[in-house]
């Protein structure tokens, strides 16, 4: 068996040291904060010791064919953002999870993602950077790709440690963190609702879209609908704050009760405007940030077919909402579906990359916050608009200015409906 020491944190920070597959493997879900599912992960680790530092986590392709040219974009991905943060990686773990299929074993997925986990291999060997292990995570069982000794590493994998019963649960439980989880169950409450409520909303967006793009393409109108658009949002928050909550499940069902088809419908084609959509990302911390967190999980939940572009909007304000908080890994999970809406949507790319590298959120709450003061001063000073100065945008919100007259919608989905020619889609960084 290769022996690993990996700790979980810097010199001067509590450390576990993770010794073997066995431990590795139970170690993910508190590295994740959730239980991967159908994931390639690959964290990087630094130093003698292997602390663990940045991790990168997205959907195992489907098509063989795509297997080398996403090994290559996760490898360069992780190892060029660790060095921008100061500190290429001495080694990479790589993880490869999926659930049986009907009538598949894990030994079977096993062998089916050998060749995936070859070209992560190299793709980071040709990096200079050397891959320490790679696992197989299926069926509650274990595989190594890296050990070839049998007698530890057996044909028919290892089982998967009793939860609860690690050393790593053990330090986790003292350290107050908790796995929320799976990811397909962190994916399904901010999933599109699929109810006989869907048609309802369905028919709600149709006629909110009719009825609100004439007045996004001219300049005055896209104003109001900006102001409606904010002062709804303001109200739906209010609306979900006195409403009592309990178990995200319930909770969720509760939120969907409070919110109108139209209300929702209205809120949804609103944000597709960059600058309406900023405003909101005001909301991002103190007594409105967990009602506005619920209220763009409930956006997300009604952008039913074949509106499912427009939730990159009120996914990525999700995700940069649970960013903001604290929760990482909410925020991983919201921003990487929110990049899979509209893999073009550049708000999502910027906080998914940030997040991603372990930046500070802090820098762009800054700037909201400046937004914010900078707006409230001028509401009592109007000067005329032709001289009005313009506020620096937050580095991670800015882009070009449109044309005078035309609306300036983010996704692709706008894109399309305004008459623009939609950019060419390329595939989505991984998630953290």
């Amino acid at each position: 068996m290769n022996q690993h020491h990996e700790s979980t944190g810097p010199a001067d920070e509590q450390q576990i040291t993770l010794r073997g597959p066995a431990e590795l493997a139970d170690a993910l879900p508190y590295l994740m904060g959730f239980h991967p599912n159908d994931s390639v992960i690959m964290v990087a680790l630094h130093g003698g010791r292997g602390r663990f530092g940045g991790r990168l986590r997205l959907g195992i392709p489907q098509a063989p064919q795509e297997w080398a040219p996403v090994a290559e974009q996760l490898a360069e991905c992780l190892i060029k953002g660790s060095e921008r943060r100061g500190e290429r990686p001495d080694a990479i773990v790589i993880f490869l999870c999926q659930d049986p299929a009907e009538g598949e074993s894990g030994s079977q997925i096993m062998e089916r993602l050998r060749p995936f986990a070859q070209r992560l291999r190299t793709a980071c060997g040709a990096l200079d950077v050397p891959v320490l292990e790679a696992l197989c995570i299926s069926d509650g069982r274990y595989w190594s790709y890296c050990c070839p000794d049998g007698r530890c590493c057996p044909a028919e994998g290892n089982r998967m440690a009793m939860p609860g019963t690690s050393v790593m649960a053990a330090a986790a439980a003292y350290a107050g963190i908790q796995v929320r989880g799976s990811l397909r169950e962190m994916e399904a409450r901010l999933a599109p609702l699929k109810t006989s409520a869907t048609t309802g909303q369905q028919r709600a967006l149709d006629s909110a879209g009719a009825e609100l793009l004439p007045r996004l393409l001219d300049e005055e109108g896209r104003e109001d609908v900006a102001r409606e658009t904010l002062d709804l949002a303001r109200r739906l928050m209010k609306r979900l704050r006195e409403a009592p909550t309990g178990a995200p499940s319930i909770s969720d069902i509760n939120d969907d009760r409070l919110i109108s088809h139209d209300e929702a419908a209205a809120v949804i084609l609103g944000l597709q405007d960059r600058e309406t959509r900023d405003r909101a990302a005001e909301w991002m911390e103190g007594p409105e940030a967990d009602s506005a967190l619920r209220l763009w999980r409930a956006l997300s939940r009604r952008c039913v077919a074949p509106y499912e572009e427009h939730a990159a909007a009120p996914l990525t304000l999700a995700g940069w909402v649970s960013w903001s908080t604290g929760d990482e890994p909410g925020a991983r999970v919201a921003l990487g579906l929110a990049l899979r809406a509209d893999p073009d949507y550049t708000f999502a790319q910027l906080l998914h990359e940030a997040c991603n590298q372990g930046l500070d959120p802090e820098t762009l709450r800054r700037c909201l916050r400046g937004e914010r003061s900078a707006r409230t001063g001028r509401r009592g000073h109007r000067p005329d608009r032709s001289t009005r100065p313009r506020t620096a945008r937050p580095t991670a919100t800015r882009r070009k200015k449109a044309p005078s007259g035309r609306a300036r919608p983010e996704s692709s989905a706008s894109r399309r409906r305004s008459g623009q020619a939609a950019p060419g889609r390329r595939a989505s960084g991984g998630e953290g």
